[in-house]
């Protein structure tokens, strides 16, 4: 099952001081819903575990995520895979931009994913729901850090 979601998010920092915490493995793991593990990996991404539970299916994700076309402090791809066991799996990617605004930093992202297994089975409105659901959780949790 394929799934796109886009937004932005207006933060109370410059934007140098947003590229580095959307690079530091510390502020993610803490921002990240479910997040267990986060390691920087030698090869510009992260190793990652998470553990979500999407409508009845509860999972922990095992997964990689790889950064490229890297333009600091404009913006960068984020794309990964993650496997759910029974679950399913989730694999996908993430265009996140970077522009000043307001005295602050303007953050948007257009997001492409696709899921297989249990997960895919639980309909589009349910998968959509709970993905904007953890997106602003993320994006709440790292305003906060931010501007902590």
């Amino acid at each position: 099952m394929a799934m796109t979601m886009n937004g932005e998010v207006q933060l109370a920092a410059p934007r140098e001081a947003v590229w580095a915490k959307l690079n530091d493995p510390e502020v993610l793991k803490v921002c990240i819903p479910g997040c267990e593990e986060l390691e920087r990996t030698e090869d510009n991404g992260f190793r990652a575990v998470a553990k979500m539970k999407v409508g009845p299916v509860s999972a922990r994700f095992k997964g990689r995520v790889t950064l490229s076309d890297l333009d600091p402090p404009n913006g960068y791809k984020i794309s990964g895979e993650g496997e759910g066991g029974v679950a399913g799996f989730a694999k996908g990617g993430a265009t996140v931009a970077l522009a000043d605004k307001d005295g602050g930093t303007l953050l948007t992202y257009d997001v492409e994913a696709q899921i297989g297994g249990k997960l895919a089975q639980l309909g589009q409105r349910l998968i959509n729901g709970s993905a904007k659901k953890l997106a602003d959780e993320f994006f709440a949790n790292f305003a906060k850090a931010v501007q902590g």
